[in-house]
């Protein structure tokens, strides 16, 4: 069996572009007792990737020149060697940019089509919205009447983020860039306020939006979004740091005076809590009842989601590029085969 992979062909500087990757076909090898042969079907795309293609220290190791690009997928069984899993079952696994795989059994997360779409192992019954469950309810601890801002509120984990608060009892504001998103927010994801971060009034609508202030900021953008909720955070406010992907292209450290000091003074002086953390998917399904929450919020209208599927695996290197500038709508998924 071949497998047409997208690998990483050199280390971007700022942005990726068409030179960071190249297509290849491979052999793959014969299955081993335990193994199996899967066909990707879905591929997921999520901005974490971006510093998998760098070198600088991280929690995960980086991705080597010429492997194959990381990634959680959804696929089929084609052929198997393993008693648990049998030819036609969908399993989540994490094989990356590529039309087949050879993975080990053990690995693998068998889903069951009947229960929700397969795809949403990717999203929101996958590690986008464990990440949003586990930040919120673990880091953020919402209570009912508090405001709850997060931004890149339309992708996968924003949108949870916001939904979750509303069924704690929550106010839920959410932050992105347009009309049409902040639309979304409202009529879609029933957010209480949407912000347009690109509208030159931003800071006035975020404002307007939080007249008594903001209990819990979920941070997935950095840069001047985080600038300017930070300036709206209350006592004792709390902040779980998810990502920063206004800055996962930075390429030299930003201009102006160090506003570190004054930042921290804020913190202390205020007793804002900020925490970041990665999302570690056993512990969360250990420590939490996601698996019986987040199901039945589905089924009974109190979180709902959206996709942004593309065709064919080619296109993965520019979804990947526009997801990283916001182009996305909902959770970014690659339609493989």
């Amino acid at each position: 069996m071949q497998s047409t992979q997208i690998v990483l062909r050199q280390r971007p500087v700022g942005a990726p572009n068409a030179e960071t990757f190249e297509v290849r076909t491979s052999e793959l090898p014969d299955i081993q007792d335990g193994e199996v042969l899967l066909a990707i079907r879905y591929l997921s795309l999520d901005p974490y990737m971006r510093g998998r293609l760098s070198t600088a220290k991280s929690y995960a190791a980086p991705v080597e020149i010429g492997q194959v690009m990381v990634g959680a997928t959804v696929g089929q069984v084609l052929a198997t060697r393993h008693e648990r899993l049998h030819e036609g079952d969908w399993v989540v696994s994490y094989s990356g940019w590529q039309t087949h795989a050879v993975e080990h059994g053990d690995m693998l997360r068998k889903l069951d089509p009947s229960i929700a779409p397969v795809t949403t192992a990717l999203g929101v019954l996958g590690m986008p919205g464990m990440t949003a469950y586990w930040g919120l309810l673990e880091i953020g601890r919402p209570q009912p009447g508090e405001t709850v801002v997060v931004a890149a509120a339309t992708g996968p984990v924003g949108s949870a983020v916001g939904q979750i608060a509303r069924i704690k009892g929550a106010r839920a504001v959410g932050i992105a860039g347009g009309p049409e998103k902040c639309r979304l927010l409202v009529d879609t994801f029933g957010f209480d306020a949407a912000v347009d971060h690109r509208a030159p009034d931003f800071v006035d609508q975020l404002v307007a939006a939080t007249p008594d202030g903001i209990d819990v900021n979920f941070e997935n953008v950095g840069g001047s979004v985080f600038d300017a909720v930070q300036r709206r955070l209350n006592p004792g406010a709390r902040v779980p740091l998810c990502g920063l992907v206004s800055h996962y292209n930075d390429t030299a450290m930003p201009q102006g005076p160090d506003r570190l000091p004054g930042f921290l003074s804020g913190l202390l002086t205020r007793s804002i809590l900020v925490q970041g953390f990665i999302v570690d998917i056993a512990k969360v399904s250990r420590a939490t009842n996601f698996w019986t929450d987040m199901p039945a919020w589905i089924r009974d209208g109190g979180v709902t989601y959206l996709e942004d599927i593309v065709s064919g695996i080619e296109q993965a290197p520019e979804a990947f590029s526009g997801l990283l500038q916001g182009a996305n709508t909902g959770k970014l998924i690659v339609q493989v085969s």
